[in-house]
């Protein structure tokens, strides 16, 4: 049994934790966005909302969906708007090597539409591989204006009256390599002509450029040092790839994957090192976007360490998605807390069936991951203050380089307070937690994610292998909860 003690120090705040921290990826990839989401009007044998399946909007509802990003990826480079809005256009969809027939019957208009039963806020993706400037400024006016234009009037006659005041703006996607395989220092001057253009058009809206690895961040930056105004956030990607086969992984590829999790922190701040040096003392802020982040198992991959041996064929995209995964979202999210003053927006790859899924469908069958009560943990940290804990006390990690704890812990506070998720990494020892948070009386909720291996899952067979069950909590001491953790497991406990 690992005996750990945690203090959350309550009175060191460390900023707000973002909404858009907690956002989703829905991509035109596989059955994540036709089939998964997307059902057409048509059909009758699933009940939907206006062609949206019904049991996928109501479990993304609660689990929550603050942000989605759409409709790539890669597919955004390859995607024309004017094909998903009016008489649709049947064209060939491309995305990661997969080629389909895309109907476009989930278009704009479709997207907004779940953007409202979800209650998220919409972040596109624009064409910046085979489209043009003048296409993306027409989207964005097409979306936004409220002046008598015949692109707002056309908006209109599609059936919707007011604008759709869409902030966020993805200026291409992986411009890098699937995007156009631009160097660093021509996508940052077609980036600036884009953003000037675009500005024009809506001096509103928030611009996220392509970021990818140091030495292209650097360029970017650099290349664009006069006109880092044009500028709102700076995408970057991370997957984790070496954490071996989805559910036959050995322990020590099971710690593998938490300490890739652990590492996206150290990724988020060297790229927001980048930018504050290029920024220097100019009061423009620029905030790191990690808009496309999660497990990439080799079953879903032909690429990568052991994806040519592993991968399924064909590639679908859809991979198993055990309590080991659900335990690296838990890691990140730390992470992300850590560095919400300069984390402004993170997208979770992706919403169904396809990579890191919190839901996934089967014909009319539809259950939840893992990953899905990981999230729903974390409900309670969603626009509130992120509070530091410090481990007093406590075994390390096993194979960690670093020395973390077996356990690790996030906090916030709101007004009702506070909010404390617990991870124990370790695969096979319980842990007894000792948690000190000062001016607590009572325990308001508490909930445990555990299983009997980290490789246990969801199907549509046993859709409940895996749940949130309640914990106890006990007191021990004034300002003091013991909290009982099974081997890889998470936990949130609610404080008053």
């Amino acid at each position: 049994m690992l005996d750990t003690h945690l203090t959350v120090r309550t009175d060191s705040p460390i900023g707000t934790i973002s909404p858009r921290l907690y956002g989703h990826f829905a991509e035109h990839l596989g059955r994540c966005c036709y089939d998964g989401l997307w059902l057409g009007t048509e059909q009758t044998l699933v009940p939907t909302y206006g062609g949206f399946r019904k049991d996928v909007v109501d479990a993304l509802k609660a689990m929550p969906v603050p942000l989605l990003r759409w409709p790539g990826g890669c597919y955004a480079d390859h995607y024309h708007w004017r094909d998903g809005i009016g008489e649709r256009v049947r064209r060939l969809g491309l995305s990661c090597g997969l080629q389909v027939e895309d109907d476009n019957t989930l278009g704009t208009h479709e997207f907004m539409a779940l953007c409202r039963l979800l209650g998220a806020e919409p972040y596109l993706a624009g064409n910046m591989g085979s489209g043009s400037v003048q296409e993306l400024c027409d989207w964005v006016e097409y979306c936004n204006s409220g002046l008598n234009t015949s692109l707002a009037a056309e908006r209109v006659a599609n059936g919707a009256r007011k604008p759709f005041d869409v902030k966020l703006w993805g200026v291409g996607n992986e411009n890098w390599g699937c995007g156009g395989n631009y160097d660093a220092e021509t996508y940052a001057r077609e980036y600036r002509r884009y953003a000037t253009m675009l500005r024009h058009v809506d001096t509103t809206i928030e611009l996220v450029a392509c970021g990818q690895e140091d030495e292209w961040n650097l360029k970017f930056l650099q290349t664009n040092q006069r006109w880092l105004n044009l500028m709102d956030h700076l995408s970057i990607h991370r997957y984790w790839i070496h954490g071996g086969p989805e559910l036959n992984f050995t322990d020590e590829q099971y710690y593998g994957l938490l300490s890739e999790a652990d590492e996206t922190e150290d990724f988020v701040k060297r790229t927001a090192d980048y930018v504050m040096d290029a920024l220097g003392t100019s009061s423009h802020r620029i905030g790191i976007a990690l808009d496309e982040w999660g497990v990439w198992h080799p079953e879903a991959r032909a690429w990568g360490p052991d994806g040519a041996e592993l991968h399924r064929e064909p590639i679908t995209y859809e991979q198993a998605g055990t309590l080991r995964d659900a335990l690296s979202i838990g890691v990140t999210l730390e992470g992300f807390h850590h560095q919400c003053n300069v984390l402004t927006l993170a997208n979770l790859a992706q919403i169904v069936n396809v990579l890191h899924a919190p839901v996934m469908t089967d014909g009319a069958a539809m259950w939840v991951t893992p990953s899905y009560y990981a999230l729903q943990l974390h409900l309670p940290h969603i626009g509130a203050e992120a509070l530091p804990v410090d481990v007093t006390h406590g075994a390390t990690m096993p194979g960690s380089s670093k020395g973390v704890s077996a356990v690790t812990a996030t906090a916030s506070s709101t007004e009702a307070g506070v909010a404390v998720t617990l991870v124990n990494r370790h695969i096979s020892e319980g842990a007894s937690v000792v948690v000190n948070v000062a001016g607590m009386s009572r325990v308001a909720n508490a909930g445990l994610l555990a299983g009997d291996s980290p490789r246990a899952v969801n199907s549509a067979q046993d859709p409940d292998c895996v749940k949130v069950a309640p914990l106890n909590v006990g007191a021990d001491g004034a300002g003091l909860w013991r909290i009982e953790l099974p081997a890889h497991s998470m936990a949130t406990v609610q404080l008053a």
